[in-house]
């Protein structure tokens, strides 16, 4: 609504509503503008602290999203549909269960684009986003091809998040 308003022009407003518009706009942005860009509904959700993020795995529940989570001994698995059980407070934990979760990510979307036909070497010379938008658009309709590409922009940054974790635990070990 703020963006509409603000699109059209905020003319008879005052400065002082402006302002407060914008900064609403700003505030909006930085804390949901992932959401506005994602082409649908997630196929699941990885949760690491159960107790931090119960408010999320409440809103999963209610679209019926499946809920996996590292579940530690203060933590009630309740709303949990797959638990892993584990330490969820360290730094050392969380990075191997997100490298773990990353390559689960990687592998089925392998999986996925070898089904499809997409030549595995050729991703090699481009992008996963790339390979992923020629079938989408030549299999498709137009209006189906965001929604497949949107979790692929994900998993790259999480896949860095990984290997940075993973190299961080190979120095701590050594």
């Amino acid at each position: 609504q703020i963006d509409e308003k603000m699109a059209e022009g905020a003319e008879g407003l005052t400065k002082k509503e402006r302002l407060g518009m914008e900064r609403d706009q700003t505030k909006l942005q930085a804390s949901l503008g992932g959401i506005r860009e994602m082409g649908g509904v997630p196929d699941l959700l990885f949760v690491i602290d159960v107790n931090k993020e119960d408010l999320a795995i409440a809103e999963a529940k209610k679209l019926g999203i499946p809920v996996v989570a590292v579940v530690d001994t203060n933590c009630s698995p309740d709303g949990v549909d797959y638990i892993i059980p584990g330490n969820d407070d360290a730094a050392r934990a969380i990075a191997l269960y997100c490298d773990l979760a990353a390559r689960a990510a990687l592998d089925g979307m392998s999986a996925q684009l070898g089904a499809a036909g997409v030549d595995m070497g050729a991703l090699e010379e481009g992008t996963i986003e790339e390979a992923l938008a020629e079938p989408a658009a030549e299999d498709k309709p137009a209006a189906e091809a965001p929604a497949a590409e949107a979790p692929v922009e994900e998993a790259p940054a999480e896949e860095a998040k990984a290997e940075d974790a993973k190299a961080e635990d190979a120095k701590a070990e050594s």
